[in-house]
């Protein structure tokens, strides 16, 4: 975290320091251009960061790199405590038998699935990369690698994915059930890949290519 956050309840002079009333505009134009560091401290708050070479510049006006904002903090955040929480009460996993010798395995008695159905220029592979126990119940992430091999530019990609029983990140749901794309990413070039990550206490979920368009 930098000494000089991008944010003005952290930069505003501390009511311990000074009891009168800070206004809006006044504060910004007052404290916002201190060089010194902030006055109050922002427990737990997640700035932007460095950037894709590690550089980070701690200056307050560096919004990017120095804000703490509640779209980087909110979901981050919640995926953790999602994740310590472990099963909790929210039934979002549905009930599976997971039959696991003693002692438990580190990885499932599945070897990584390799998917390419009807042959299609696009090949799915998936393996567990961690497991852990809670609740009684072994839960595994894996790892779900998308690559390319047409050729071509794959736009409007869809997958079906059936027999998952937990939470998957990074590809964009539809209303009809499939999964294309992250909101980030419109398309696949050729021999480029994607990963998207999923958890739940079950074998590897079916992964299979739906449809797609060539550009």
């Amino acid at each position: 975290m930098g000494l000089v956050l991008h944010h003005r309840g952290s930069s505003i002079v501390s009511v311990k320091v000074d009891l009168s009333f800070v206004s809006c505009r006044g504060g910004y134009a007052t404290w916002f251009n201190r060089k010194a560091s902030d006055p109050n401290l922002l427990t737990g708050a997640i700035v932007g960061g460095p950037d894709a070479y590690d550089n980070f510049a701690d200056h307050r006006d560096n919004y990017e790199q120095t804000e703490p904002p509640t779209y980087n903090n909110a979901p981050l955040l919640g995926i953790l405590a999602r994740l310590h929480g472990g099963h909790g009460g929210y039934n979002q996993l549905l009930p599976v038998e997971v039959h696991v010798a003693k002692p438990i395995a580190a990885q499932p008695k599945p070897n990584p699935v390799k998917e390419t159905p009807f042959a299609a220029p696009v090949v799915i592979e998936q393996k567990p990369t961690t497991s852990w126990v809670a609740n009684g119940k072994t839960y595994y992430r894996y790892s779900a690698i998308v690559t390319n091999k047409s050729g071509k530019t794959i736009k409007n990609l869809n997958l079906s994915v059936s027999k998952l029983y937990g939470l998957l990140w990074v590809l964009t749901k539809s209303p009809s059930g499939s999964y294309g794309f992250p909101t980030w990413v419109s398309s696949l070039p050729a021999d480029k890949s994607m990963e998207f990550v999923y958890i739940h206490a079950a074998s590897p979920a079916q992964v299979s290519l739906s449809s797609y368009t060539l550009a």
